[in-house]
């Protein structure tokens, strides 16, 4: 059952129907141990933020940011931002000082509510430079507040503004006139072009995608879905927001990195990611199985070929495998699969939504194979996340994206465009009329920037358009997809192609360190740091043979003929990596320009 109301009465009506119930389950900032927090718990924390804001003069359809990773607060701070029809500007933790500074004068920030350290550092570095910026927020109890800062206030101080309710009567009365076309997030996209720009997401639009996906995504009450995606992702933050109208619990990780420490501990049942977090899961799988002895990768290997018959071959054709393939897999789910999901604290698995970036056929078989459901699917903030995903009743194709869920209309241009329609389309940029004038089509088509083709009801990605590049004989190379074959290589965590205007492909990788120097000590090469590591050539001829096994299907024009390797990782405080860990692609070119030069010398 969901409850599909507008946003500042959604946690309040929930209360209504589940009560004590546990509603989130969270860490406190620097603690370990698990706490949980009931619906009616929820509902008055909600209550207390409204009238908190009401009561340091928050008006209607105001901007207030929240610059902080997953915590309570942080969905505390965003159903009362709503409750008083204001509006929530989500930045992003990892922002960096010139992006918070441009994004708070942009919005006209007055409240900002900030995480850790990092986040008040920041923001109060850049306070002088934001004129109408007036109070920092800050949810963690162990940031250390300057001396000199008469402007910032601990959230437990500021909840006193809202104790017992002082204005109640008026967030009632404001509540009641919301409406669903106003505003409810200003959404800010880093971009992989530097640009940032504000994406206007409504209530209705919200609204829109609860109803549309509520019909082809399975969650209910009895899930525990993981955040860990940061909410600022809109994928993450309209697949939290769908978890709650359907009363599930919410299970908060507040650091990326902990995450799969964190699902052992608390036992999601369903999570949404990106596909480089399935890619290390079966990288990770891929290296248990090389470290295996002759029988048990001959057992596992057998495994996951029953896996793939069962799951992919049949299920998701929507057809009935046969009996004996049927009672094979069935123990083989009970002894091998089982114990990989109970490994990665996912014994009780329901659904795992899936987007971001092209999905390798290989990495989805496998999850798949060992009896996940991988929910692939496609979206943007401007689109409020889902365009289209499997719908797992009826039947997908390994390779897609899923169907286009109810409400949207999707439509290629003759260039080869995604163009979408429906009520879950961005009306536009916030300040910037210019580039929502130039991006939708004249008859009202929003242009997404990405390629694909419709078959059989299903869509299918190509590439970014304006990420192809022509190499100096005149092919076209589709970057994503040659670098999302490469790296599923148990070796390799990151690479980046080169080919635009160049005679051939070559790439920038970034290795898997700890599992390079662990085959650097068992085959006894000697180094003395990463960068000798990187530079010997037995590592580099290793890796090459294992590239060329990878790209055998590729046409000969798209193959990777040579490569770097790079002794770090790549880095936002460089500009080479946006938020959400997009490569900046000409950032990266500048930062590497005379390893890349080197590549093509005769």
């Amino acid at each position: 059952m969901q409850t599909n109301c507008h946003l500042s009465m959604l946690i309040h009506e929930q209360a209504k129907i589940f009560g004590d119930r546990e509603a989130l389950i969270y860490q406190d900032f620097g603690a370990t141990e698990w706490k949980s927090c009931s619906w009616n718990q929820f509902s008055i924390a909600v209550k207390q933020v409204s009238n908190a804001l009401l009561n340091v003069g928050v008006k209607v359809q105001e901007n207030v940011g929240i610059f902080s990773q997953n915590s309570a607060q942080y969905l505390f701070c965003d159903f009362g931002i709503w409750g008083i029809r204001a509006v929530s500007v989500p930045l992003y933790a990892t922002s960096s000082e010139q992006q918070i500074q441009f994004m708070v004068n942009d919005a006209k920030i007055r409240f900002l509510f900030v995480g850790e350290q990092e986040q008040y550092d920041k923001a109060r570095r850049v306070f002088s430079l934001c004129p109408t910026l007036e109070r920092i927020i800050v949810f963690d109890r162990l940031v250390r507040i300057s001396s000199h800062d008469p402007n910032a206030i601990y959230f437990d101080d500021f909840l006193k503004y809202g104790e017992n309710f002082p204005r109640q009567t008026e967030v009632e009365m404001i509540a009641k006139d919301a409406s669903f076309d106003e505003i409810a997030n200003i959404l800010y996209t880093s971009g992989t072009t530097g640009d940032s720009k504000g994406v206007i997401l409504k209530h209705s639009q919200y609204h829109a995608a609860f109803e549309a996906n509520y019909k082809c995504v399975p969650v209910t009450d009895k899930d525990r879905v993981m955040n860990f995606l940061p909410y600022t992702h809109i994928f993450e933050r309209g697949w939290a927001i769908l978890s709650l109208t359907v009363g599930a619990r919410l299970i908060i990780n507040t650091h990326p990195q902990e995450v799969q420490q964190h699902m052992r501990e608390t036992h999601p049942t369903s999570m949404s990611s990106v596909p480089r977090f399935w890619e290390k899961v079966y990288a990770g799988v891929q290296a248990q199985i090389d470290n295996a002895n002759v029988a048990k990768r001959k057992l596992f290997l057998h495994a996951l070929s029953v896996g793939k018959k069962h799951n992919i071959d049949y299920l998701s054709k929507g057809q009935r495998p046969p009996l004996a393939l049927h009672l094979e897999y069935e123990m083989i789910n009970k002894t091998v699969f089982s114990l990989i999901r109970k490994e990665l604290g996912l014994e009780d698995a329901n659904i795992f939504p899936t987007a971001g970036a092209a999905v390798s056929e290989k990495v989805e078989e496998f999850v798949h194979s060992i009896g996940l459901n991988m929910v692939v699917g496609y979206g943007l903030t401007e689109s409020l996340a889902t365009v289209s995903c499997d719908h797992l009743d009826e039947g997908y194709t390994v390779g897609s994206v899923g169907r286009p869920i109810e409400g949207i209309s999707v439509k290629i241009s003759d260039e080869g465009e995604i163009l979408l329609k429906g009520p879950t389309i961005t009306s536009g940029y916030y300040n910037r009329d210019d580039i929502t004038k130039n991006s939708f089509t004249e008859d009202g088509y929003f242009k997404t920037g990405d390629s694909g083709y419709l078959k059989d009801g299903e869509l299918f990605l190509k590439e970014r358009i304006k990420d192809l590049f022509k190499t100096s004989n005149g092919k076209y190379i589709a970057p994503q997809m040659i670098e999302s074959k490469i790296l599923v290589d148990k070796y390799i965590e990151t690479i980046v192609v080169i080919a635009d205007q160049r005679k051939f492909v070559s790439a920038l990788i970034v290795p898997n360190y700890p599992l390079l120097e662990e085959y650097a000590r068992e085959h006894n090469i000697a180094f003395n740091s990463r960068e000798e590591l990187c530079a010997n050539s037995t590592v580099y001829e290793m890796l090459k043979e294992r590239i060329d096994t990878l790209q055998q299907q590729l046409a000969h024009y798209e193959q990777i003929k040579r490569f770097t390797l790079l002794p770090h990782h790549l880095s936002m405080e460089k500009g080479e990596l946006t938020n959400t860990l997009k490569v900046r692609r000409r950032v990266l070119y500048e930062n590497y320009r005379e390893a890349i030069d080197k590549m093509y010398e005769e």
